[in-house]
């Protein structure tokens, strides 16, 4: 059977088409399809395809539609071959005769690639970002160019990094053709040499700086340097600016390469680099006004969109050159940053990698789980969460150093010496590790990809906790209160199976608030997430305080005087200050509940049902995966109706839930002076209980049947905890 042609796209006149450069060879005769073609749509009807028996959803998902640009391959293409783009001229070396012009043509280039590469990282096929460019792929051809050779040389060597970290990190599922590399010449000979080579071509432009900038009688260039270019009063300006680009490459590569070593031992001078990456950022955006000055020509269009500093377009670019290699489906239509939104990419990047750097490595699970949470905050792209992830798991350890069972330990308020029980052999233990190993890779994943495994992750955590329940059942018998304290074997059942319990409900918590960031929720359906949330945190805060108890009786005093056993009981009568925190989000979840309820109770309109589902399907959709872990016990969507079908203004004005929230805010603020993080959050409850109190008020006073009563939802003071607006129209 012959191969069918490959034509370019046919012209809008009716010509024929052109059959395209490619020539026949012993094995291949070219034929013309298109008497074919013609007969088969003829015979076809709207929407039906041609295929052969063994033709299944995947293919139809991967069929291509021959001539059309967006789904045909072949038909976009300027060039068919990188050889054949190499003869026509698309990445000259030199890339001109012109001095002047070819260094400027070369820092385009420079920048080009840099665009690309943070449209890589934004999850675009590296095949058609980066090795879009033609010198990249014959890096062989730039040796005669040592300027553009070591920076494609270290361009490659970063790209691999990445590719590494990426993959070893294995957080990239919803960004599925990062680490795709399509057989492109990622791996080349003499890559470990990248930097030395990219040290001396700096030294060598650092030397003609320098030069630049001596007095008048000593500008006379050394013998052995020749300027860069041919205009004398550019020669300064083009050297600064190929010098921070250089010099920008070069400590990136050293903060991926430092971030990737064991332990965290090279966070510090990963830190030192950034602040060098920073700062020749700066400098390469300071060039911009040199490199769009020195020519007289004017670029077309909006400078801002353009992906070089200049405005110029690069040369030795084809995106559609590797389209073939990109995936089993159609090219992705892309478009590159550009150069701006690029540097703006890189500078986040920096910042959220200066985060992880400089985090103290805590062994205290509660603390690294808040971290990484508050570093989720940040939205972090891919290549920082990677690098999260491998620094907090390597080698089945915390931070390749510690063993998870002492981190659980830790976490569940055991003795030191407990850590290097023979208990942590158990099978369930060693699940139980497993899961908190787990939960430290989910975190670190995107926030739509992390909800769904945290929802499934939770039947896990509650088949452990039963497993280890039995566990200590047929070990131990029924919970006894007597000499628990003599048995260490028990007294790790004990207090692990209450801080497994405790860390199921933060999971519970962690994936209802994610709903709200990925805006899953309705504000029809605001009523029912709150009540959910209420008794999560109503569970979350049992047991928290149960942790706290038993934190506490650990590490009591031994031997202390007699007389000091009353201010013990008054100390331990007090409610702990983190237990108070998690109170104020359980009146702020309680009022928005049953303020919801009573507009939904007493305005119509706030119960109008949707034409799609019921509320009880609604109800079922958000919290299968809660209600198939019994997270909590006994909860359903006839005890969510049961407790919202009565609610009325006229019982909550007599009992104001946001005062209570505003009131503990302003208490437990002096608790966490030294906290920022929580501190800041608290003056956000204060805020929204405050606003949503003054709310409630004018609602009641004002009455809900008034018609020109418009009542309204926002996210302004709290990303979760919702502000209600009142106004009149």
């Amino acid at each position: 059977m012959a191969d069918k042609p490959v034509y370019e796209e046919a012209s809008i006149d009716g010509q024929p088409p052109k059959l395209a450069s490619i020539p026949a060879s012993d094995t291949t005769v070219w034929a013309d399809a298109s008497p074919l073609l013609q007969a088969a749509c003829a015979g076809l009807r709207d929407g039906e395809l041609i295929h052969g028996d063994n033709f299944n959803l995947f293919a139809a998902m991967s069929a291509l539609e021959i001539m059309d640009p967006k789904m045909d391959s072949g038909i976009v293409c300027t060039y068919y071959s990188i050889d054949e783009a190499i003869e026509n001229g698309a990445a000259p070396i030199p890339i001109s005769l012109d001095s002047t012009i070819d260094v400027r043509c070369t820092i385009d280039i420079m920048d080009h690639l840099l665009a690309c590469e943070a449209a890589w990282h934004k999850g675009h096929s590296l095949a058609q970002t980066v090795f879009s460019c033609i010198y990249l792929l014959r890096l062989d051809r730039t040796a005669p160019h040592a300027l553009l050779h070591s920076y494609c040389r270290i361009i490659r060597a970063t790209c691999k990094a990445v590719v590494s970290v990426v993959s070893d990190a294995r957080t990239h599922e919803e960004e599925d053709l990062f680490t795709m590399t399509y057989g492109l010449p990622l791996n080349g000979d003499g890559d470990d040499k990248c930097l030395s080579i990219l040290n001396a071509v700096e030294e060598t432009i650092s030397r003609q700086l320098r030069a630049c900038k001596a007095t008048s009688s000593k500008r006379r260039l050394p013998e052995d340097l020749e300027p860069l270019q041919s205009n004398s009063n550019l020669e300064e300006g083009f050297c600064k600016a190929l010098l921070c680009r250089l010099r920008f490459r070069k400590h990136f590569f050293h903060v991926l390469s430092c971030m990737k070593r064991p332990q965290g031992r090279g966070l510090e001078s990963a830190r030192k680099h950034i602040a060098s990456c920073l700062t020749e950022l700066e400098s390469i955006l300071e060039s911009a006004d040199f490199l769009r000055s020195c020519f007289d020509e004017s670029c077309e269009g909006d400078i801002d969109d353009k992906t070089t500093a200049s405005g110029f377009e690069p040369i030795g670019f084809d995106a559609m050159l590797n389209s073939r290699l990109s995936a089993p489906t159609p090219p992705r239509a892309i478009k590159i940053l550009s150069w701006k939104k690029a540097v703006e990419y890189f500078v986040k990047l920096l910042h959220d990698l200066d985060v992880i750097c400089s985090y103290s490595l805590d062994p205290h699970l509660e603390s690294l789980l808040r971290f990484v949470v508050q570093f989720q905050k940040s939205q972090p792209d891919l290549v920082a969460r990677s690098h999260l992830q491998l620094l907090l798991v390597q080698d089945g350890k915390l931070y390749g150093r510690d063993p998870f069972f002492a981190v659980i330990n830790k976490a569940a308020a055991l003795p030191e010496a407990t850590k290097n029980h023979d208990i942590q052999k158990n099978e369930s233990f060693l699940q139980l590790g497993m899961l908190v190993m787990n939960l430290l890779k989910i975190l670190c994943t995107n926030a739509a990809w992390q909800r769904r495994k945290l929802g499934k992750f939770l039947q896990d955590w509650r088949v452990i906790y039963v497993q280890l329940e039995l566990a200590f059942r047929n070990e131990y018998g029924e919970v006894s209160s007597s000499s628990n304290d003599e048995n260490t074997c028990m007294k790790i059942f004990q207090h692990i199976l209450l801080w497994v319990e405790e860390q199921t409900y933060w999971i519970a918590f962690r994936f209802l608030i994610l709903g709200f960031e990925l805006e899953l929720y309705s504000t029809g359906e605001y009523c029912m997430v709150y009540w959910y949330l209420y008794a999560v945190l109503i569970k979350l805060t049992e047991k928290t305080h149960l942790m706290m108890a038993v934190s506490h009786d650990t590490a009591k005093r031994k031997g202390k005087k007699k007389k000091d056993s009353s201010k013990d009981l008054a100390r331990e009568s007090r409610i702990p200050p983190a237990v108070l925190f998690l109170q104020c989000y359980i009146c702020l979840a309680e009022g928005l509940t049953m303020m919801l309820a009573a507009l939904r109770n007493e305005i119509p309109v706030f119960h109008s049902p949707s034409p799609f589902n019921t509320e009880h399907e609604k109800f079922v959709q958000h919290f299968e995966l809660l209600q198939r872990a019994c997270i909590p016990d006994h909860v359903s969507y006839p005890s969510y109706k049961e407790s919202t079908t009565h609610a009325r203004f006229s019982t909550l004005a007599m009992y104001n839930y946001f005062k209570d929230a505003q009131r503990i805010a302003k208490e437990v603020k002096s608790s966490f002076s030294n906290d920022p993080e929580r501190l800041a959050e608290l003056r956000k409850l204060e805020q929204v209980a405050e606003h949503n109190s003054v709310a409630q008020n004018v609602i009641c006073r004002l009455g809900a049947l008034d018609p020109s009563l418009k009542v309204s939802f926002e996210f302004s003071h709290h990303p979760f905890f919702a502000t209600v607006v009142v106004k009149r129209s």
